[in-house]
């Protein structure tokens, strides 16, 4: 049996062991320190952003963006539903009810149509949402401008979940820098990583001092342990913030690699029948952080599941896109914006195996084996 080839495995850059060993001279081993500080700055200075905190993933970010805007119990959220689960599970956190938007042909991410339906029709009973969770799916950045003009023109809070997104760009800028506040995930699986983690940024100096406050129980000043308000243990340990100092170096680099494997395996499948590759549209630059295309069982005589089977018992990982939030029995009660492009997406999806460790053999051997189950060698 060949190597194992994962879909999206960390890849370190070099430098991550002299960070640590930086951490571990210093004996800042716990949560915060001086690498956290370090990858704050760094990570912010990266994006083009005023401030950032580091927290241990992108889930409690989210969470925390979400709670400083004042969502509480009963609101409604409006939230992309072709996504990962915890960009609505961070709703629920707040006791609050997602209300789920459809994706668009063209990115992918939230339709600003049937966001925009959505509003006029809360506008009518007055009862608007309180929030919109954003999310730029793969790597891809929303359309970013027309999302955020519908809710400036509702005055809703818009909240990026640019988790999968670090290094894209919208018109020339990072996605995640253009709301209230914008999340970022470190998971294992992420174009970058710190093992698990992640980042809330934003140009609001007050919004990351408070939600620095909360990641760190909510401790009061004082000599001793004294708590007015509820926290959490939400804050990077310094060890993992190190970690990330090491893996901002090579950013660049892993989203040029991202994109050229993307690149290689449009170039050698794109002509299968029934095969449509992850569209990007002209205001943006994909990280290609997966390659993603859709398989049309119709025009093919093949379809998804049956690549996912050949490449597992060939020892190589790949995955369908993620199921939408509104077919999932946690939220399939939800109301529903649209549908039909997610499931779309998700029954015809797939994600091919995208690590910039990757050789091109390791590539070549996917590609040939995709092709088999067209009856192509």
């Amino acid at each position: 049996m060949s190597s194992r080839i994962f879909l999206s495995p960390p890849h370190m850059g070099g430098r991550e062991l002299e960070f640590i060993h930086e951490a571990f001279d210093s004996n800042y081993i716990a949560p915060v320190g001086p690498q956290v500080d370090k990858f704050e700055s760094e990570f912010a200075a990266m994006v083009g952003i005023k401030h950032a905190a580091a927290v241990a993933s992108g889930t409690a970010a989210l969470h925390l963006a979400l709670r400083y805007i004042g969502v509480q119990s009963g609101d409604e959220v409006a939230c992309s539903s072709f996504t990962f689960v915890a960009s609505a599970n961070a709703i629920l956190y707040q006791g609050a009810v997602p209300v789920f938007i459809d994706s668009d042909e063209e990115s992918w991410n939230m339709d600003p149509n049937l966001l925009e339906q959505l509003f006029e029709k809360r506008a009518r009973t007055k009862k608007l949402p309180k929030a919109v969770v954003l999310v730029h799916l793969y790597g891809q950045p929303a359309d970013i401008d027309r999302i955020a003009g519908i809710c400036n023109r509702y005055q809703v809070a818009l909240i990026e979940d640019a988790a999968e997104a670090l290094g894209a760009e919208y018109k020339g800028k990072a996605p995640g820098t253009f709301a209230k506040a914008g999340i970022f995930s470190f998971n294992g699986n992420k174009i970058i990583t710190t093992s698990g983690g992640g980042m809330i940024v934003s140009d609001d100096e007050a919004l990351i001092r408070k939600v620095k406050f909360w990641a760190t129980q909510a401790r009061d000043q004082g000599l001793h342990y004294e708590h007015s308000e509820l926290g959490y243990n939400y804050r990077m340990s310094n060890i993992l913030a190190a970690i990330g100092r090491g893996q901002l170096g090579v950013l660049r680099e892993r989203v040029e690699g991202k994109r050229k494997i993307f690149e290689t395996y449009k170039k050698a499948l794109s002509q299968l029948p029934g095969v449509a590759f992850m569209p990007e549209p002209d205001f943006c630059r994909s990280t290609r952080w997966l390659t993603c295309l859709t398989i049309d069982p119709e025009c093919s005589g093949t379809d998804r599941d049956r690549v996912i089977k050949v490449l597992e018992d060939n020892n190589i990982e790949s995955r369908p896109t993620w199921k939408p939030m509104h077919q999932q029995p946690l939220y399939n009660r939800n109301e529903m914006i649209g549908g039909a492009v997610a499931k779309r997406l998700f029954e015809q999806g797939i994600c091919l195996p995208s690590g910039t460790s990757m050789s091109d053999e390791d590539q070549d051997r996917v590609i040939r084996l995709v092709r088999t189950c067209w009856g192509m060698g």
